[in-house]
């Protein structure tokens, strides 16, 4: 017992390791990113709870023995032990706004845009990018009621290359762009976790201006958690920047 504060802190360092591997390594393409983030929900609060649980046992038997470099190693276990819980002490305290069961977000719900280049055999995709018709789109209209076209003073060539400039600059990956139709297609990709969602893109002639219509549709999963609504209000804040 007289390491176990060394040990404490060994053991969450190698915590901190775990999860950084299951929030990233999808990046590196070691796996999936649904098997990183299967992981996280399974052992992230039992990993909080082990290294909380050793880290303040350090400090009771180091404070007993008035060992200060003991009780500062299990005092460090022990904060690190309550960050991998945070989420669940925040989700507890004030549980987050229930998502609508929905991955397939679009501007246009009536005659959504279509995907052309991207289809079924895009990698490590479980969902299908054919529209859910009326049922998802009334989903969409009681989840997300704010997500509209993005109307726009431009010209429709001048908004197609201020679009893809914002999608560049967002990070997506353009798979494909025809500037003569003005439509391009790209795969964005999450921070945490690194989930692909596919998007297309269309800007139309609208009276002296033009209208940008826009599409997001994640891999996998029944619910993307308001991903891709997310992405759609950001893409169309900074094209008005």
């Amino acid at each position: 017992m007289k390491y176990i504060g060394k040990f404490a802190l060994l053991v969450a360092l190698l915590g901190v390791i775990a999860v950084a591997l299951m929030l990233s390594s999808a990046r590196f393409g070691l796996w999936e990113p649904i098997v990183g983030f299967g992981l996280y929900r399974t052992y992230l609060n039992p990993l909080g709870a082990i290294i909380a649980g050793l880290g303040l046992l350090a400090v009771i038997i180091h404070f007993k023995r008035k060992e200060r470099s003991g009780i500062a190693a299990g005092g460090m276990a022990t904060l690190i032990g309550l960050a991998c819980l945070t989420p669940l002490i925040v989700g507890t305290l004030n549980p987050p706004r229930r998502a609508p069961p929905i991955h397939d977000i679009s501007t246009d719900t009536a005659s959504p845009p279509e995907f052309e280049v991207l289809d079924e055999t895009r990698a490590g995709a479980r969902n299908s990018l054919e529209y859910g018709g009326p049922d998802l789109a009334a989903a969409q209209a009681a989840g997300y009621p704010d997500i509209a076209p993005l109307e726009t003073d431009l010209s429709p060539d001048a908004a197609f290359e201020r679009a893809l400039s914002v999608a560049r600059d967002m990070g997506w990956e353009i798979v494909a762009a025809d500037a003569d139709r003005r439509r391009f297609e790209a795969t964005a990709r999450t921070p945490v976790f690194y989930f692909a969602d596919d998007v297309v893109l269309v800007v139309t002639a609208d009276g002296d201006g033009s209208r940008v219509d826009m599409r997001g549709v994640s891999r996998v999963g029944g619910s993307d958690q308001g991903v891709n609504a997310a992405r759609i209000r950001t893409f169309q804040n900074r094209f008005d920047e």
